[in-house]
Parts: structure tokens; C-alpha cells; sequence
């Protein structure tokens, strides 16, 4: 197993851009950095869980992966959406007081979110099981990916609140800047490019 390109995809993947950083981003701008722990907590968990459920159940699920694709572009595509408006309509007179942004609700978006489902579904099969098949080894894998997870999206909250008060002094335009960029990574995510 080549280490350094399994470790470089995990950190690319995890690190770059994506729904689950954009709304981080969000709600530390938007809702405090206490919300945004509890939203990145919830993503982290989701994340172990996924990836533990990928080294579990991939050879079952080999068959059927290309359905639950196309489903999970469309429910994802959806609640990229839906968080994009959500982020838009926000003003500076809710901040702080916004029920977004929860452990529940960064729990949740890590099943709708087709970047790490098609990570989750396709890093084990492809870095690890090829060459490690007990059941430990592919838990130290698992466990890994789930720490390279948990501190990109940790690296997202610290970001946000070492931009929070010009996030805050800007917060319309960053408001839209940030639902533009979900609009697009739903565009994206759907297959419309």
C-alpha cells in the first residue's frame, strides 16, 4: 500500500472546499464558534461512522453502489440547496440567536453529502483492502481517516474565527459569496458540469 497517496487523498479530500467546510464557515460567522464545534463534532462522528460502515459493508454493497449514487446526488443536491438559502437569508440581526448549525444538523449532512459519501465508499476499497483484510488493520485505516476528518473540519472553525470579525463586518456579501459557493457544489454534486 502506498502511504503517502492514501494520506495525500485523505487530506485533500477532507481539507479542500466543500458543503460540510462552507457551512462551518457559516456558522462561526453566522452563529458563534460554540455552534460551529457542535456542527463540526457532528460531521466528525457521521464521518467515522460512514467510513466504518464502508470497511464493514463494501463488498455487500459493491453491486448496488451506482443506485444509492444517483439518489444520494439528488437528496444531496436538495439540502446543498436548502443550506444555501438558509446561509442567504441570514441577517446580522439573528446572529448568535440561529438554531442552525447543531451537532444534529452536522450529524445529518454527512449522509446527504455526496463529497464524503463517494470518499467514505471508495477510499477503503481502494487503499486498503487491497492489501489488508483483518479486521484491525482496516480499523487503524478507519480510525485514521476519521482523525484527518475531524481536524480538517476543526481547521474550518479555526479559519472562521480568525476571519470572524471581518466575516461579520462583511456579512451580506459573505453571506452570498458563501450560498454561491453551495449553490455550486450542488450544481456540481447533481451532474449538471
Amino acid at each position: 500500500m502506498n502511504i503517502a497517496s492514501f494520506s495525500i487523498i485523505c487530506v485533500i479530500v477532507t481539507f479542500t472546499p466543500g458543503p460540510t467546510n462552507i457551512v462551518i464557515l457559516s456558522t462561526v460567522h453566522n452563529s458563534g464558534t460554540k455552534k460551529a464545534v457542535e456542527f463540526a463534532s457532528g460531521a466528525a462522528v457521521a464521518v467515522g461512522i460512514l467510513v466504518g460502515l464502508s470497511a464493514v459493508l463494501n463488498s455487500i454493497l459493491m453491486p448496488v453502489i451506482p443506485k444509492i449514487l444517483v439518489v444520494m446526488r439528488i437528496v444531496g443536491s436538495l439540502y446543498i440547496l436548502y443550506l444555501a438559502y438558509q446561509i442567504f437569508k441570514m441577517d446580522a440581526s439573528r446572529v448568535g440567536s440561529s438554531d442552525s448549525g447543531g451537532f444534529a444538523s452536522g450529524f445529518l449532512m454527512q449522509f446527504v453529502n455526496p463529497k464524503v459519501i463517494l470518499f467514505t465508499i471508495t477510499v477503503i476499497p481502494a487503499f486498503v483492502l487491497p492489501y489488508y483484510n483483518d479486521p484491525f488493520s482496516v480499523s487503524i485505516f478507519a480510525l485514521s481517516i476519521t482523525i484527518i476528518g475531524t481536524c480538517a473540519l476543526s481547521s474550518w472553525v479555526l479559519f472562521g474565527m480568525i476571519l470572524k470579525s471581518f466575516l461579520q463586518k462583511y456579512q451580506k456579501p459573505v453571506n452570498i459569496i458563501m450560498a454561491s459557493f453551495l449553490v455550486y457544489s450542488a450544481a456540481a454534486v447533481s451532474g449538471v458540469f
